[in-house]
């Protein structure tokens, strides 16, 4: 007999909060696997439509792009990254399935053979005291072989399927480094391509020769004190259509995405859309873009009018939605946890004062992250995308985009 509206809702509400509850469901999702100095990492990405050409190569390149800059720990002479895709593609063209990757360590012959005494004593800053805390480890290493900053590897190759995705409707997605240890690069205003290009033929992803050249003197000095250097990276994509996102639930909304994408990168601890930080010390009309209206020269065709903004403050984002202005993100990234020099820790064994024992890292890894910041915006706008334009094919979401030609609210 079937049950009456009323005992369905009756049944509803008694269930736990947890299965009442439904989060936003992404279109585009990703895995990841794999340890530190384990065999191999994979990940696998679900949700890319069918009939979207791969370019292995420009995986590859991405991966290299991750590999190198000023201030490379020892283990980037020893990887050197290069994907096989497992599943999901067939004859360079993604099939609508899940698309598997896999990227071998290198360095794991080292160490597969080894026997290594527990780690014991938790590097302060790092994840291995919470994380041995919460899955109850003896051994602290078992937290870092996860923890660790290699996993973004799998990260930076299912974000170059994401970037080959946005690709297709001209979203193009770059990235600079601002600051390092405190030194400031200087923000010449040049069309955003130019800075890309100049960034990437910068091994320390400055733009502005003559700040690179302090802030490769200010990563030496660092070395030299057997430091760790922290920094800021400038992310931004151009050519995101007006509408991604959504301002009517808070998990929908883009900028809130793109922060918890971006704050989940190893060491980061801020993240500013626009110019957030700066906005906040002004008053409200030194901080709004304000909005113009331009003949669009497509006009006679009944495209209308194009609005206009002079700045771009608010980083390319309003109420949770892109509003067609450059996306600009900025991701501030506190220094790695190990240190030559020691820090003063707790050994969890002995339950005695003890100093934090050193363990092969970057110094300086910002110029190397600014691939992995960019493979995570990618990531997200590429959901974005799907959300909005949806299809199956590559072919059905581009009739949708193509179609998609926002205006203004009615005026009548």
């Amino acid at each position: 007999m079937a049950e009456s509206k009323e005992q369905i809702a009756h049944a509803i509400c008694d269930l736990p909060p947890a299965i009442c509850y439904t989060r936003y469901a992404n279109m585009l999702r990703f895995l990841t696997s794999g340890e530190s100095h384990g065999p191999a990492l994979s990940c696998i990405v679900e949700g890319l439509p069918a009939g979207l050409a791969i370019s292995i190569e420009q995986i590859n390149h991405d991966l290299l792009r991750r590999q190198t800059g000023y201030g490379a720990g020892a283990r980037m002479k020893i990887e050197r990254d290069t994907v096989q895709i497992t599943g999901g593609v067939v004859n360079g063209v993604t099939i609508g399935a899940p698309v598997g990757m896999l990227v071998e360590n290198l360095d794991w012959k080292n160490w597969k053979d080894k026997v290594t005494p527990p780690q014991t004593i938790p590097r302060p800053g790092h994840a291995d005291l919470a994380g041995a805390t919460k899955y109850d480890l003896q051994d602290l290493r078992m937290v870092g072989e996860r923890a660790s900053a290699r996993e973004t590897t799998m990260r930076v190759a299912a974000g170059s399927l994401a970037r080959q995705l946005l690709a297709q409707f001209n979203i193009i997605v770059g990235s600079y480094v601002t600051e390092i240890g405190g030194e400031l690069a200087e923000l010449t205003d040049i069309p955003y391509m130019e800075r890309f290009a100049r960034a990437e033929a910068s091994d320390v992803r400055v733009y502005d020769e003559a700040s690179a050249e302090k802030i490769r003197k200010r990563i030496f000095a660092i070395i030299q004190q057997k430091e760790t250097g922290g920094g800021v990276i400038e992310t931004v994509a151009l050519n995101v259509p007006v509408g991604l996102g959504s301002h009517v639930h808070w998990d929908r909304k883009l900028d809130g995405r793109l922060a918890q994408a971006i704050m989940s990168i190893h060491s980061v601890k801020g993240v500013e859309i626009g110019n957030a930080f700066e906005n906040a010390r002004k008053l409200g009309t030194q901080v709004q873009d304000e909005i113009f209206l331009l003949p669009s020269p497509s006009q006679a065709e009944g495209a209308g009018v194009r609005l206009h903004r002079t700045t771009n403050r608010a980083g390319g984002l309003e109420g949770g939605i892109t509003n067609g202005e450059p996306l600009v993100i900025r991701a501030a990234f506190k220094p790695i946890a190990t240190t030559l020099t020691p820090i003063r820790s707790i050994d969890v064994t002995t339950r005695e004062a003890a100093m934090m024992i050193y363990q092969r890292s970057d110094l300086v890894h910002i110029p190397r992250a600014c691939v992995i910041t960019e493979a995570m915006v990618c990531l997200v706008l590429a959901d974005a995308m799907l959300e909005k334009f949806g299809g199956d094919s590559l072919r059905e979401m581009r009739a949708h985009f193509d179609a998609w030609n926002p205006q203004l609210p009615p005026n009548d």
